[in-house]
């Protein structure tokens, strides 16, 4: 008769160590007061500051950009959400310190890193979070102050849950854009149009579900550890979500450009009507990556491809001469 060996914690298979993946804890780095402050300017991402400029759309897009006071207005709300950004990215960094040292490309960053302190970056994070709007309520105008104290708000929101909760994380980002394409004509009295704010957000929309799109291709098998919600979407959907987007988007500038303005055009050549080859072309150009799940930062993108940047070029001269009637 065969004998059936004993189920001992010798022959048990170490499950608890096959199924937790190891945890990549940097080193302890000395800290100095010059490298912690180092480190809050890295960990306030200074690359993403570019999206701020889209606080000169509105204005753009209205002829009013080179008004005598538009300028200075516009300086200070890019000002105001650069602060509010490096606010929410320091407390975000902070609260995901972990899963940041998990990921290969994010447990580079300073607070995961190590070389901010986890405290420090909650201290000075708070700090702007409450300052900003304040110094807004009292430089800026009354839609701009509130527009800025509703960002924050839901920023903070999104750090703290919202993100975790399925197609509302991708409604707050996308807001975020549209919040900021908002404020420069808050601030400048400026009425916004249906189609400048259907665009804008479209197009925003396309742009965070093809990265997001990108982060789930990139990470299949290990999202859970890094971006906990990638596990709840497809890759089907979010590739549905991003093409939607950019029909949608392409659709609004369309009848932008197609409508009647009021008479001629005005110009040597119907340059609103022609912007819209070029709008197209980008976003074509631009579903390249996101169809090959490589479409990661927006700006990272842009200036990566020497064609989608030379056609965005001509997309801008071709908008500009649109408003100016050239």
């Amino acid at each position: 008769m065969t004998e059936t060996a004993p189920l001992g914690n010798a022959t048990r298979p170490p499950l608890l160590e096959q199924r937790t993946p190891p945890r990549h804890v940097p080193p302890p780095q000395p800290r100095t007061l010059t490298g912690v402050l180092r480190g809050l300017l890295r960990a306030g991402r200074p690359k993403q500051w570019v999206k701020n400029v889209l606080v000169v759309a509105a204005p753009a897009a209205a002829g009013r950009l080179f008004d005598p006071h538009a300028l200075p207005r516009l300086a200070l709300v890019f000002a105001l959400f650069t602060a509010c950004a490096a606010a929410v990215y320091l407390i975000n960094d902070a609260r995901d310190v972990e899963a940041d040292r998990a990921h290969p490309a994010k447990r580079h960053r300073p607070i995961a890193a190590g070389q901010v302190p986890v405290p420090v970056a909650y201290a000075v994070g708070g700090a702007l979070a409450v300052l900003t709007p304040a110094v807004a309520a009292q430089l800026a105008p009354p839609p701009v102050a509130a527009l800025l104290a509703a960002y924050v708000g839901m920023q903070l929101a999104y750090c703290v849950s919202l993100k975790h909760v399925l197609v509302v994380d991708l409604a707050v980002v996308t807001t975020g854009f549209l919040m900021r394409a908002a404020a420069g004509g808050l601030a400048l009295g400026i009425p916004l149009s249906r189609w400048f704010l259907i665009t804008t957000g479209f197009g925003a929309l396309f742009m965070v579900s093809a990265k997001r799109y990108s982060e789930a291709v990139q990470m299949a098998g290990t999202a859970g550890a890094t971006r906990a919600l990638l596990t709840e979407y497809t890759t089907g959907y979010l590739r549905f979500v991003w093409q939607l987007a950019a029909g949608v988007a392409v659709l609004g500038y369309c009848l932008w450009a197609l409508e009647d303005h009021h008479g001629p055009h005005g110009g040597l050549l119907p340059w609103r009507q022609l912007s819209v080859v070029a709008f197209i072309l980008a976003i074509l150009r631009y579903a390249v990556f996101a169809d090959r799940g490589t479409a990661g930062e927006p700006e990272e993108v842009v200036l990566r491809d020497r064609a989608l940047a030379l056609i965005a070029l001509t997309w801008l001269a071709m908008y500009g001469l649109a408003v100016a009637r050239w």
